[in-house]
């Protein structure tokens, strides 16, 4: 075997609050062969942890100090931004929709997401990190169909008014602001105030990243496509 034969370990950066869950996932993933650089219990330690470590695959819960509400799914959205070539296994009790469609959405790529009570196999969980490791999807079935209901029961765009729609239109363009405010002969401001409003309608809260405005235009690109 030479020495590009030789295999790589996976190294990994771990956010789980829990720290029984967190030292047993430690142990685990070591026994595996992965490589834990991290392990860590919020949000702000995991995120500086990856930009120490910069690791191959990050494995990280929803709900995480201080409000446990969805501390842990941003950080991963904020991972993905920043650390593209980084794999994201989002572990958790809960289905984030709004979240998971846009981790999903900002690159479908080394990405997963799994259920922590619907993991029945530790052989299987250890299978599905190295799917994601290696740029795979892996997405629990019940995610999946949290998903697309949410999608079928909603309309988003036809909340927009008839300008929005002509703003969002351009922002699939490529159009900057100031672009669309000389195109439809308006200020800047009320550009500002109508992207506001169609992030607003379309649910899209706001992100340290572009993320609002990628979703937006993805939204009337498939709105085109149906």
């Amino acid at each position: 075997m030479t020495d590009t034969d030789q295999p790589t370990t996976t190294r990994v950066v771990l956010a789980e609050d829990s720290v029984l869950l967190r030292d047993g996932i430690v142990r685990l993933l070591g026994t595996a062969g992965f490589d834990v650089v991290a392990a860590c219990p919020d949000g702000e330690t995991f995120l500086a942890a990856v930009a120490e470590h910069d690791p191959d695959l990050v494995v990280v819960d929803v709900r995480m100090p201080p409000t446990f509400t969805s501390e842990g799914i941003v950080a991963a959205l904020q991972v993905r931004e920043s650390h593209p070539e980084t794999a994201v296994m989002v572990l958790s009790q809960y289905v984030e929709e709004q979240y998971a469609t846009e981790l999903v959405a900002s690159r479908t790529k080394g990405v997963g997401y799994l259920l922590k009570d619907r993991v029945a196999d530790t052989s299987e969980f250890i299978a599905a990190l190295r799917e994601v490791a290696s740029g795979g999807t892996v997405l629990d079935p019940e995610v999946v169909t949290q998903l697309l209901t949410r999608a079928r029961h909603q309309d988003p765009l036809a909340a927009l008014t008839a300008r929005e729609r002509e703003v969002l239109g351009l922002m699939a363009q490529g159009r900057t602001n100031s672009a669309i405010a000389r195109e439809l002969y308006i200020s800047g401001g009320a550009v500002e105030k109508h992207v506001t409003s169609i992030f607003t309608k379309l649910d899209l809260p706001p992100t340290d990243g572009d993320h609002r405005r990628v979703l937006a235009v993805l939204r009337w690109l498939d709105q085109g496509d149906s």
